[in-house]
């Protein structure tokens, strides 16, 4: 059984972070019908819906994503980049130690979940706009003592390597190789996004199923070509907060797991960044 966490849209949603993209008027009634949509294509896939306590004055509450990172074996709740943004952490904590043991990201590192791309046991994190080197060094403190091999990436042009990167299935990723080099996903089958739709690499891979905006028709076309089941969820008011589909939820295996056989001390190599060979 999988669970998706989610939390509700925030009335204040259009005092939300921009970065990368202008600010327009967000629709709050229309963004809340379309989540409302988004948790009926995650249980149609599987999902039981849990919520974390909703935060109305916190604008980018919604993107849970960027709180945490869940595993297994254990739940890394973030810091993130944007100060405005830490406060929504706790709640999200709170929500987790239902499901996981509870670890945290700490000052001076900033992650936040949505620069976190886990391939198997092989963690790729962003670091960019809003994740640093620190933040990826602690995550692989908090991870390898389960088998997981953390690799920072670079990611420019970009809020998050979700932005860029997202899986389409367990041997593919989707890549939009002007923000971060495909060719660091040495061991994934890269599906380049159409080069006129940048914003395109994000999806959300679920089972059988991918869920995907229906804003990018030819990169949607592009996996539909390989066979792959798209499911279109549209969440263009949220796109106007710099948000995405896998943002809008924290999807989990409901067990608990145990540390893998595989565990190993920390192997950490520095600040160095994973790069094209």
């Amino acid at each position: 059984m999988l669970i998706a966490l989610t939390r509700a849209v925030a009335p204040s949603i259009n005092r939300c972070e921009l970065t990368h993209v202008s600010r327009a008027p967000i629709d709050v009634a229309l963004a809340v019908r379309q989540h409302e949509q988004y948790e009926a294509a995650l249980r149609e896939a599987g999902c039981s819906i849990a919520h974390a306590a909703p935060e109305p004055d916190l604008p980018d509450s919604v993107f849970i994503e960027d709180t945490a990172v869940v595993c297994d074996e254990v739940a890394v709740v973030t810091r993130p980049g944007a100060a405005s943004r830490r406060p929504e952490t706790a709640a999200v904590a709170a929500a987790l130690r239902a499901f996981r043991r509870v670890e945290t990201i700490d000052a001076p590192g900033t992650l936040d979940g949505g620069d976190v791309l886990v391939a198997g046991r092989t963690v790729y994190v962003g670091v960019g706009a809003r994740s640093n080197v620190e933040g990826a060094r602690q995550l692989e403190e908090r991870l390898s003592p389960y088998g997981y091999e953390v690799r920072p990436v670079q990611v420019n042009g970009c809020l998050h390597l979700k932005s860029a990167a997202t899986l389409v299935s367990p041997a593919a990723v989707l890549v939009n190789p002007a923000w971060v080099d495909a060719l660091v996903f040495a061991s994934l089958d890269p599906v380049v996004v159409d080069p006129g739709e940048p914003f395109a690499a994000n999806a959300l891979l679920l089972g059988d199923r991918i869920l995907y905006s229906p804003a990018y028709p030819r990169t949607r076309a592009l996996l539909e070509r390989r066979g792959l089941r798209v499911v279109p969820v549209d969440l263009s008011e949220l796109a106007k907060a710099e948000g995405a589909l896998t943002c809008c939820s924290l999807v989990f295996k409901r067990g608990t797991g145990r540390p893998s056989s595989t565990a190993s001390s920390p192997t950490w190599a520095g600040a160095s960044l994973s790069r094209a060979p």
